[in-house]
């Protein structure tokens, strides 16, 4: 019987079964690269929005802090779209008559709101909350970019899981004082520019973040200076002696720390505690790394370890 297949045909199958796997490979690195484009995450896109809103004049140019527009991102899951009224506490004054702001003046005139197009909207399924990452020291530009100097605003990051899970798997790296949640230049401490920390009391005396035995708020119980709170001062650095804890207090009345009755001034003395009027001065840590001060807020904020921040129910709910 005649042979069917000519003898290539073997070399031909083995071909054909590597040009196959070949273009499953390379359809899939496609499909990924796709999924992870600005066309889909919509990242670096500038949308036309009813009124052309600058936050880099608004925020940069004239000073406006966050909270003035966006009222609730301290105390709620959304940080809020500024209503009509916002608008027009300003340009009822100013710009009364600018082509660009009829939006404005129709909405206040008619109670219609104004459309505007949502830059960072993320999946109905996913749940964030904006008032645990600015409480726990995730600052606005981590999350929004260098919003200060966006002239239109657009989504700088992609927003996607892979991209939330990489700052739960280490927050530590974008942790910063509540003090500093709004400064959009924020680049953390380093050996040039440290910063120094301490737990404050709720009154400012130092008592290491408790009030009556309950920790004073997160925004409270951490205080947190580029300035060095020494200042160079004798009297400061004299008076750190007495901070923190009760083994330092022990060792001032068994005058370890001094003669217990070398007068300086009148009926004081080097070893004794400073009056109970005056507040007890903070002792402060000086950190030169992100890393230190991040694994440093880490513990004082409470934040969950790593795996209990990357588990699913962190954000699906």
């Amino acid at each position: 019987m005649a042979q069917v297949f000519d003898r290539s045909s073997n070399a031909l199958a083995r071909a054909s079964l590597v040009l196959t796997g070949l273009i499953v490979i390379a359809l899939g690195v496609g499909l990924n690269e796709l999924q992870r484009s600005p066309w889909v995450t919509r990242q670096g896109q500038r949308p036309d929005q009813p009124v052309p809103f600058s936050h880099k004049h608004h925020v940069e140019g004239l000073g406006l802090q966050c909270q003035y527009c966006h009222t609730s991102v301290e105390k709620s899951s959304y940080a809020g779209i500024p209503p009509t009224k916002t608008c027009i506490n300003c340009h009822a004054q100013i710009w009364t008559n600018a082509e660009l702001l009829q939006p404005v003046r129709h909405s206040w005139a008619t109670g219609e709101s104004i459309n505007w197009i949502r830059i960072h909207d993320l999946p109905d399924y996913v749940y964030f909350n904006h008032q645990i990452h600015v409480n726990k020291g995730i600052g606005c530009a981590s999350c929004h970019g260098r919003v200060d100097e966006m002239p239109l605003m657009y989504q700088q990051n992609s927003l996607q899981m892979e991209w939330c899970l990489n700052c739960h798997r280490n927050p530590s790296v974008n942790l910063r004082p509540t003090s500093e949640i709004y400064n959009m230049a924020w680049n953390g401490p380093s050996t040039g520019k440290p910063v120094w920390c301490a737990e404050t009391a709720e009154n400012g005396s130092a008592n290491g973040g408790y009030v009556d035995g309950m920790r004073a708020p997160t925004a409270q119980a951490v205080s947190c200076t580029t300035t060095d709170p020494t200042g160079n001062n004798p009297n400061v650095a004299m008076l750190q002696q007495f901070t923190v804890g009760p083994a330092s207090m022990s060792q001032a009345h068994s005058g370890t720390m001094g003669s217990p009755n070398a007068t300086e001034g009148e009926n004081q003395t080097v070893s004794d505690p400073p009056p109970a009027s005056m507040p007890l001065p903070v002792s402060y840590h000086k950190f030169t790394s992100q890393a230190e001060l991040g694994t440093y807020l880490t513990a004082q904020y409470h934040l969950r370890n790593a795996n209990e921040l990357s588990s699913c129910e962190v954000c699906h709910r």
